[in-house]
């Protein structure tokens, strides 16, 4: 088949997970035998056009209306304020990529498409906009939901987008099971709804390739000796990774266990907020902070560091870190209460354990998953194990891209019964 794929962000202009998403997902799509057009955002320095490992990556530039549209939009949208001109580059990107594709790719060159596929509210527009203009099966990835990113409230407009690309798209394709619930709650159409995990490159998230010296390096330079325990956190510093809750447990941590140290790795809103927290603390010589986004090699360096991997969010549509540090062959600890994808990747008890489920918004429940991870060294090892072979057998991009195929190829066939 060949495929439209809207996503905002696309190699080699990566920013977060929708981008990691697409650079992984897209060549195995290719290598399954099939072609993919990608429509995503250009920064101004970026060619219009260019095939990049098989895939058709197409850029239009944007001009700027942030100044015009507060004009005749939504107070809600006037309540962006800076966040107006981003608002402004993901319309005018829809707006470009949606009258690209049917102009230029299928009535100029004569490109003939099966299906459209858009990622989240960023490239929804463009989607509803195709199918209305051009009535290709169209399929909406829901990676996460603006009520959830922001705990309950954010923009109108945004959950307005999301709802209407939900209604107008023929299939709804969501990260994890807890993303299903939450979208039927929410008044999602059920039946539209499939879920299709993230899934992960074991070449590299491999613990074999990493050298001791680079790990005991890492481990030095955060002050952690050999006989202590690294806790490793990895993520943005927002409220809804739970953050602030982590530092607290860690006061209860290291009473019962002081040779437990946490190393932050991270960037977001809530740097002054930890390191103020970490002197009021008194855990200077505990918790260690390294406020960075830092390369792939380097982070996979710390999963192969660290003792025990910490993710206690509070919200986790799915949560691609759990599963790097699965397959790195490490325990975690992760925040399984609420809307949370670790729900479906972590096992927290019996023969399959490879972790501990917690409150994210309880810092006497996180202190409990950790020190019943430090108190028996050999099981929590034995977890790591077993978490390696469970991504194997789930979670490879393989076998994320052929279900998603398969879905694809349902929606196709539905549509041509009609």
């Amino acid at each position: 088949m060949r495929i439209g794929f809207f996503i905002w962000e696309y190699p080699p202009r990566i920013i977060g997970g929708l981008g990691t998403y697409a650079e992984n997902i897209c060549p195995v799509v290719i290598d399954l035998g099939h072609d993919i057009s990608v429509f995503t955002m250009n920064d101004g320095t970026l060619k219009t056009r260019e095939r990049l490992k098989g895939v058709d990556v197409n850029r239009p530039m944007l001009v700027d209306g942030s100044n015009i549209l507060p004009l005749f939009l939504t107070e809600d949208l006037r309540r962006w304020g800076t966040g107006t001109k981003f608002f402004n580059d993901m319309l005018m990107y829809n707006i470009l990529s949606a009258a690209k594709f049917v102009n230029e790719l299928i009535k100029k060159e004569g490109c003939t498409f099966d299906i459209i596929c858009v990622h989240d509210w960023l490239s929804a527009i463009a989607g509803i906009m195709i199918k209305q203009e051009m009535g290709l099966p169209f399929v909406f990835h829901l990676h996460s939901t603006e009520w959830g990113r922001s705990l309950g409230g954010g923009s109108t407009i945004v959950r307005h987008i999301e709802e209407t690309a939900a209604n107008v798209a023929d299939r709804v394709i969501t990260v994890s099971y807890p993303m299903h619930e939450d979208l039927t709650r929410h008044g999602f159409d059920a039946a539209k709804i499939c879920v299709c995990w993230n899934g992960i490159n074991l070449n590299k998230h491999d613990p074999e390739k990493l050298e001791d010296k680079e790990i005991q390096t890492l481990r030095n330079k955060y002050g952690i000796e050999p006989e202590e325990k690294m806790l490793l956190f990895v993520g943005r510093l927002t409220a809804v990774k739970g953050i602030v809750n982590l530092v607290k447990a860690m006061h209860m941590v290291t009473t019962k266990h002081p040779e437990a140290k946490l190393v932050i790795l991270g960037k977001g809103e809530l740097e002054r907020t930890i390191s103020n927290l970490i002197n009021k603390l008194k855990m200077e010589d505990k918790v260690k902070t390294r406020f960075e986004f830092v390369s792939e090699e380097e982070r996979i360096l710390h999963y192969g560091a660290c003792d025990i991997a910490v993710f206690t969010s509070l919200y986790e549509p799915f949560g691609i870190v759990s599963l790097e540090a699965m397959a790195m062959e490490k325990p975690v600890v992760v925040g399984a209460s609420g809307i949370s994808g670790f729900r479906d990747q972590v096992i927290p008890s019996g023969h399959e354990q490879t972790g501990v489920h917690v409150d994210g918004s309880s810092k006497a429940d996180i202190a409990w998953g950790i020190n019943s991870l430090l108190e028996d060294t050999q099981k929590a090892i034995a977890m790591g194990k077993r978490g390696r072979r469970r991504v194997k057998k789930y979670f490879s991009w393989e076998k994320i891209a052929e279900h998603t195929i398969g879905i694809y190829e349902d929606v196709i066939r539905e549509a041509g019964e009609k």
